[in-house]
C-alpha cells in the first residue's frame, strides 16, 4: 500500500510540473506573439507614413 501511495504522489508531481512546464510555455509564445504583432503594426504605420510623403512630393 506505501509504495502504491508514493506512486500516486509521484504522478500527481509529474502531472503539476508538465502542467506547469506548458503553462510557461504557452505564456512565452504568448509574449512573443504580442511582440511580434505589435511590431509588424508599428512597421506598417511607419511605411505607410513615409509612402504618403513620397507622394506628396
Amino acid at each position: 500500500m506505501f509504495e502504491y501511495q508514493l506512486h500516486e504522489l509521484r504522478h500527481a508531481e509529474l502531472v503539476r510540473r508538465a502542467e506547469n512546464e506548458w503553462l510557461a510555455r504557452h505564456a512565452r509564445r504568448t509574449r512573443r506573439t504580442v511582440r511580434r504583432s505589435a511590431a509588424n503594426a508599428s512597421e506598417e504605420r511607419a511605411s505607410g507614413s513615409r509612402s504618403r510623403r513620397g507622394q506628396e512630393k
